[in-house]
């Protein structure tokens, strides 16, 4: 069982896709997580909900909560507007327009990042720590989805790996160009949802090698809309069916993405190769986070609308990973909710020992949970 002393948790969307009439529901998820009986040892709490959606070129829908168990002797957070460390005392519940807010950095992505988007509210929430002596960063990330399944199946890298890749670069460029007021290069644990997907150029090359495509036009403006791919020599049976926001491989769907977590499937996950001297991670070995149904009687069965992907995940630079204290037992890194329904994704955790008062004799260890 989980016993962490510090626990980050890093939400996207807050309030959901209707956020103007869901920030009520949210108000009311808030008040009770801390009042939880889970959390009554926990004396100290941050939260920062960006939820002013009337802001729409600051506007990210972003969540960082954190709590502090009552045996943490030191937790200080960072003033952005000061640069200096504060006591972190208390509970603190920032909501709403969180602009003036300096104890976050909170920025939105610009939308020369996502040209061909009218609109979006991806961005970046960052915190920074001294928990035990230990400072590192705690950065809240969302990237672009893929719009379109017939776009990103043209090729890879597609536009849209090609658009997080650039939001990606930025965020770790701000991070380094940080560090250089400092006489230390600041760990830092990045996690939220990526929006990673799979090479599904090759995916499908994969699935349909044995097939022949059939384009189907749209009545509307002449536009393929879905292609379907059957095997001819098999009386024509449907293998698989790719549309805009359909991606579905019939009666073989969930035994092929979900069976054995999915594994095949990791050769194909990329979008992170062009990062791995910069990003560390441990080793993934649960299946594809999203898109999972949102069935309560399907908690394990995907939805046909996306490629399955690992969008979820938790990332650190090398200096933060050397912060922690490895063995088997130690680290865990697995999705919450394996056999229940959460929604189109399934959060993904990490838990583990940290180092504690870094470059000091007698250190010490305490447990993180960062999901």
């Amino acid at each position: 069982m989980l016993q962490p002393k510090f626990v980050a948790l890093h939400c996207q969307e807050v309030g959901g896709k209707t956020y103007e009439g869901s920030v009520k529901h949210v108000e009311d998820f808030v008040r009770m997580l801390m009042a939880s009986e889970e959390l009554k040892s926990f004396d100290r709490m941050r939260v920062y909900l960006d939820e002013d959606y009337t802001n729409s070129e600051r506007f990210t829908a972003l969540g960082n909560f954190y709590f502090i168990h009552e045996t943490i002797r030191t937790a200080q957070i960072w003033d952005f507007k000061t640069k200096a460390f504060l006591p972190c005392q208390g509970k603190e519940v920032h909501t709403g327009n969180i602009e003036e807010v300096s104890s976050k950095e909170k920025t939105k992505f610009p939308a020369e990042f996502f040209p061909e988007f009218k609109w979006s509210r991806k961005g970046y929430l960052r915190t920074r720590w001294n928990i035990n002596g230990t400072i590192f960063d705690l950065v809240n990330i969302h990237l672009l989805h893929d719009a379109s399944n017939l776009l990103a199946i043209e090729s890879f890298p597609s536009v849209y790996s090609d658009y997080r890749h650039r939001a990606l670069k930025h965020v770790l460029e701000r991070l380094k160009n940080d560090d250089e007021d400092w006489d230390i290069v600041v760990p830092f644990y990045i996690f939220g949802d990526f929006n990673f997907r799979v090479d599904t150029h090759s995916v499908v090359k994969r699935l349909t090698a044995k097939t022949v495509p059939l384009h189907i036009q749209s009545n509307k403006n002449g536009e393929v809309s879905k292609i379907i791919y059957t095997e001819q020599a098999n009386e024509n049976r449907v293998i698989l069916t790719v549309g805009k926001k359909e991606f579905n491989h019939h009666d073989q769907h969930d035994g092929l993405f979900y069976s054995n977590s999915g594994k095949w499937l990791k050769e194909y996950d990329k979008e992170l190769n062009p990062f791995r001297d910069h990003l560390q991670e441990f080793p993934v070995e649960f299946a594809p986070s999203y898109p999972y149904s949102e069935d309560t009687n399907s908690a394990t069965f995907y939805m046909k609308t996306r490629c399955p992907a690992w969008c979820d995940r938790i990332l650190m630079s090398s200096g933060a990973k050397s912060l922690i204290a490895q063995n088997e037992h130690n680290v865990q890194y697995n999705v919450i909710g394996q056999d229940m329904c959460m929604g189109d994704h399934k959060p993904v955790y990490l838990s583990f020992w940290m180092h504690t008062d870094q470059g000091k004799n007698g250190g010490s260890d305490t447990c993180f949970g960062i999901l």
